[in-house]
């Protein structure tokens, strides 16, 4: 695994050929200019001016070298700060009478994008062995298929968006437990308390929006949304609930079965308690864990609105309404998974049910 790790480390190093724009590496830099802005609202900032001397690593000027102006505040915000070593993208590369110009427009973050993916297999195949690089060959999957179903929604403009991602979301369940748990009972068993917590927490959520009449959701906040917001926003909220309703019913069905496998008498009140009171010890942290996700992704745009004389009202309504919503019907979908696995499971293997978990 280390010697892969080189070998990728070097490749995406010196892969500059394999990019059709240019791309040059950070030979020396100069800073120029330092000045301070205010606003109105009493934020300070620099913006600072970079002459940046690079080399081409690509193209036909391959080795030539040029200096181009770079931008940036110190906050960088919407802009990078470049250093010696840095390799980047160029834009509006020409040559006039010999003199090279460009405009430096991104970062070739490719080598740390490659090397966290190989520690990320390292570590699953290292510490998992075969179920590491079956929940690794799930990840991917669901990715491709994920693409292929926004390629769907952009082809067909929005229509038929709830039934598209709908049938993604039992794709992904299906693949997934497939991959990790097998053709086995188990799989089956978490499959169908997975699709059940989900349906009802969905739907019993949307009522409830329906009958309040949405108030206090601003589904205008989904920037750069050029579909109907309403369908996009329930389509959000089955994925996002899909991930955390799974991992409960896994643990409870993974749970009994081997109290099961243990203790051939357990009665299906046993079960249904011992189901019970795994859901207990789970349900608090992964409820968190939701809860801690919608907070990281939310920090940037709550703390954006605040530096810029919005209210917390306002910044609540604009930026976190939503996603309380969602981590909300996340946290229900949990409750339902517990009672409704654990009665499924009991249902299945108690007296006189199933004694082994394959086919």
């Amino acid at each position: 695994m280390l010697l892969v790790g080189m070998g990728l480390f070097l490749f995406t190093k010196y892969d500059a050929w394999l990019y059709s724009r240019p791309v040059a590496v950070v030979a020396k830099v100069d800073t120029t200019s330092r000045q301070r802005q205010r606003d109105q609202f009493k934020n300070t900032d620099y913006l600072v001016t970079q002459h940046l001397t690079v080399r081409l690593l690509n193209t036909k000027h391959r080795g030539r070298t040029l200096v181009v102006h770079n931008h940036y505040t110190v906050s960088q915000t919407m802009s990078l700060r470049y250093q010696r070593g840095n390799q980047v993208f160029l834009s509006q590369l020409a040559d006039k009478r010999g003199r090279l110009s460009a405009m430096v427009s991104g970062m070739k973050r490719d080598v740390v994008i490659v090397m966290l993916v190989w520690l990320v297999v390292t570590m699953l195949v290292l510490m998992m062995g075969s179920a590491g690089l079956r929940a690794l060959a799930s990840l991917v999957a669901n990715t491709a298929l994920f693409i292929l179903a926004i390629n769907f929604d952009l082809k067909w403009q929005g229509r038929g968006v709830l039934l598209l991602f709908s049938l993604l979301a039992g794709t992904f369940t299906v693949i997934s437990l497939l991959l990790i748990m097998g053709p086995t009972r188990k799989m089956l068993a978490a499959f169908l308390a997975t699709l059940a917590a989900t349906t009802v927490a969905v739907s019993l959520s949307w009522l409830l929006i329906t009958i309040t009449r949405e108030r206090g959701l601003y589904f205008e906040s989904m920037m750069y949304v050029t579909q109907v917001q309403r369908p996009l926003f329930i389509a959000e909220t089955i994925l996002g609930s899909l991930g955390a309703v799974m991992d409960v019913s896994s643990d409870i069905v993974a749970t009994l079965f081997e109290v099961k496998r243990l203790q051939p008498a357990a009665t299906r009140h046993q079960l249904l308690g011992a189901g019970r009171q795994v859901g207990k010890q789970v349900m608090g942290p992964l409820a968190n864990v939701l809860m801690l996700i919608f907070a990281a992704e939310m920090l940037t745009s709550s703390v954006l609105f605040l530096c810029n004389g919005n209210s917390w009202g306002y910044t609540f309504s604009m930026t976190m309404s939503l996603g309380i919503t969602q981590s909300l019907v996340c946290g229900i979908g949990i409750i339902l998974a517990i009672p409704l696995t654990s009665w499924l499971m009991a249902a299945m293997i108690g007296e006189g049910g199933w004694l082994n978990e394959h086919n």
